[in-house]
């Protein structure tokens, strides 16, 4: 959009954890890393510059965190970076956080956000990584269930050439997630009206069921289809991303996210994990609502970044020594290991 750029998540680089000695291997400067990570910050700072010469900008590093003043010191020294700065008209600020520092952040449920959602949950686009598959299905005379019908090709969220889809893409972003999809309503009923389709405007809550039934319209009129395809593959973005079996869970979990940071208020960790520990139910004991050890691993880095000091404790050690135990048996169970899984 206008004003955000997505780039691809940087796995490789997450910084080293302070072990028991002390602080981590970041804090010794470059030098203290291992081999692959300093190929990787290598990489990332020549990466940066390339992007800051396509830009032409001069920038100044802002840091925090350990790595990140690793980072910000080596594109300081980078000579390419050297020679951009002394030519490049553009000013900008730029800041590097340590994602450690904010793992809450990263794990938690708190945006109301349709754009957010939408890039969570539907597949990504092959050979992209910030753009996703929408199915495009609906639109054809074809009916099949294959939820992975590769003869039609898929449709995305980048609509550069339609400008009712860019301005759609933006309320997405910018409004919650219930104004945004009004909008998405809105834009259906005018390109509709634009095309003569017999389109029956209703007011109070969308429904995914509405929007797709707004969509069947443009089915079997090829000129409209056409004149508003981008529009289309944003609305059926939405439509998919509503009727996801993960959106009702991101709802579990920000319920979850809130009732644990009340009771961490109240009450120790161990109390906390023990309010946890019969949600972990194996493959054969679960159904679609109940949480899998990914959602699991995902709330347990919740709880431990939000609670602070923890007291250390025969209690503690085993409220966590029950919880590793069902974690363990759940996915040694998992009758298909996710590759995340298969790699712990």
């Amino acid at each position: 959009s206008a004003e955000l750029c997505l780039l691809p998540a940087l796995a490789t680089l997450l910084p080293p954890l302070p072990g028991p000695a002390g602080p981590g291997p970041a804090e010794g400067g470059l030098g203290a890393l291992s081999a692959e990570l300093r190929a990787a910050v290598r990489a990332q700072v020549s990466d940066l510059d390339s992007l800051f010469t396509a830009m032409g900008l001069r920038e100044e590093s802002f840091a925090v965190g350990a790595l990140s003043r690793v980072i910000a010191a080596e594109l300081a020294s980078y000579a390419p970076a050297k020679n951009r700065r002394r030519t490049a008209t553009t000013k900008a600020s730029v800041i590097f956080v340590d994602r450690t520092l904010d793992l809450a952040g990263a794990v938690g449920h708190h945006g109301d956000n349709l754009a957010e959602k939408i890039l969570s949950v539907l597949p990504k686009l092959p050979g992209h990584k910030t753009d996703v598959m929408v199915n495009m299905v609906e639109l054809t005379a074809l009916q099949t269930t294959d939820e992975t019908c590769s003869i039609i090709a898929p449709g995305c969220l980048a609509q550069p050439n339609d400008p009712a889809a860019k301005a759609l893409w933006e309320s997405f972003m910018n409004l919650k997630q219930k104004e945004a999809v009004m909008e998405a309503r809105r834009h259906l009923v005018e390109a509709a009206s634009r095309e003569n389709l017999p389109i029956k405007m209703s007011m109070g809550r969308v429904t995914p069921e509405q929007l797709s039934s707004y969509i069947q319209l443009f089915r079997n009129n090829l000129k409209a289809l056409e004149n508003h395809c981008g529009l289309l593959q944003l609305v059926l973005a939405t439509v998919q991303t509503l009727k996801h079996p993960q959106t009702s869970k991101w709802d579990n979990f920000l319920a979850f996210e809130r009732l644990l940071l009340q009771t961490i208020g109240e009450s120790e960790m161990p109390s906390v994990l023990k309010q946890l520990l019969p949600m972990i139910k194996s493959y054969n004991e679960r159904t679609k609502d109940d949480y899998a050890c990914e959602d699991f691993l995902i709330l347990l880095i919740y709880i431990y970044s939000v609670v602070g000091e923890i007291k250390c404790g025969k209690e503690l050690d085993t409220a966590e020594e029950e919880v590793k135990k069902a974690l363990v048996k759940a996915i040694c169970d998992e009758p298909e290991p996710s590759p995340l899984l298969q790699k712990i």
